[in-house]
């Protein structure tokens, strides 16, 4: 198996949160991505998946300082990880999963109702995920209060909304960065960088199923 060496090229800037205007004043992590993928310095690059990005950006700006260098592995992982909807659903699924057990219980129900309708989605669309959807429903076991609510508010929502977009997924994702951030855990920290580092995971599973496919260097 390949081992990844984490490391920040001396010719590029530290990552930093937030927005930068050029490589002088700093980098986020999906501007890095940017930069690599040879696009215009932008934190919203067409190279990602615009789901995985908003996830790449949250944890990237949540995260702590000291903390934020361990997510430079994965900048070159991201850049050419785009295609259909349902990758928004696996990164949306992924981030509430990951998030769910250690999340204040406001969040928890927030989670849990996009998790019951994300893996109802994948279902009825027929995406690849069953051992991701296995995985929600045991985190769903874990917060059983939560999820019995949820399966409530579930069934409550208007049948003109028949499906999550775009959005939706990013709102769950959102949901899921802040509960993980503010989770009273000894280490949110590693909650924030696991998530992005299995959506990583998750997507290149989708895009890049050949061990071949070409992932961009740092150098």
């Amino acid at each position: 198996m390949r081992q990844r060496t984490s490391f920040v090229p001396d010719v590029m800037p530290h990552l930093k949160a937030g927005r930068h205007r050029n490589p002088r004043r700093g980098a986020c992590f999906m501007e890095f991505a940017s930069y690599l993928a040879g696009e215009r310095w932008s934190d919203h690059p067409a190279c990602t998946d615009r789901t995985l990005a908003a996830l790449a950006r949250g944890v990237n700006d949540l995260v702590a300082d000291d903390r934020r260098d361990e997510l430079v592995e994965l900048i070159p992982r991201v850049v050419g990880l785009r295609g259909g909807d349902e990758l928004g659903l696996l990164v949306a699924l992924r981030a509430a999963i990951t998030a769910l057990p250690v999340a204040s219980l406001e969040r928890q129900r927030v989670l849990a109702a996009g998790i019951i309708s994300i893996c109802a989605l994948l279902a009825q669309r027929g995406v690849p995920s069953h051992d991701l959807r296995d995985e929600a429903h045991r985190v769903l076991d874990e917060v059983p209060d939560a999820a019995r609510w949820a399966r409530t508010h579930v069934t409550t929502i208007s049948p003109r909304s028949p499906r999550l977009d775009t959005i939706s997924c990013e709102l769950v994702v959102a949901t899921a960065v802040v509960g993980a951030a503010r989770a009273c855990v000894p280490d949110p920290d590693a909650h924030l960088i696991r998530m992005l580092s299995d959506a990583v995971a998750d997507i290149e599973a989708v895009v890049r199923p050949s061990a071949l496919a070409p992932v961009p260097a740092l150098l």
